[in-house]
């Protein structure tokens, strides 16, 4: 007797934006580690190059960025905790962000590149959580 298989289309079909995300996910915590990574461990010319980078904002963006690259994974693999991963990801980012603007409000010095670094991790995560959300989420939750 023979034995069919059968795979289920929901759970293996990977839409082109759940792909795009995973991929932008996984790139930019690869880059994450790797660009904080330099600055913690690389010695006083790394941190003396970084200027004045705010010590709270490079541990949790080198700490996050491996968080980056364990939710782009699961969300290729279309795992629904990778959504909250992702969601958690984005609603840390916007924490630390705002820390961040109390620590600059009180005098704190910094890099203007942060303020930009700041603004587009936290851009990027929202978008990915959005698009994971509905993705991934919303779509499995229809069937």
């Amino acid at each position: 007797m023979k034995r069919r298989f059968t795979i289920s289309i929901s759970k293996h079909r990977r839409g082109f934006s759940i792909w795009a995300i995973s991929l932008v996910a996984i790139g930019f915590g690869l880059l994450t580690v790797k660009e904080g990574g330099a600055i913690l461990f690389g010695g006083d010319a790394a941190r003396a190059a970084a200027g004045n980078y705010v010590p709270f904002v490079l541990w949790f963006n080198f700490l996050a960025g491996f968080a980056y690259v364990i939710a782009g994974a699961g969300l290729w693999l279309m795992q629904r905790w990778a959504v909250w991963l992702a969601v958690a990801i984005a609603a840390a980012t916007a924490f630390t962000f705002a820390a961040f603007g109390v620590y600059v409000y009180f005098g704190g010095a910094f890099e203007p590149r942060t303020m930009i670094a700041m603004t587009l991790r936290t851009l990027v995560w929202v978008t990915i959580a959005a698009i994971a959300w509905r993705g991934l989420l919303h779509v499995q939750a229809r069937r």
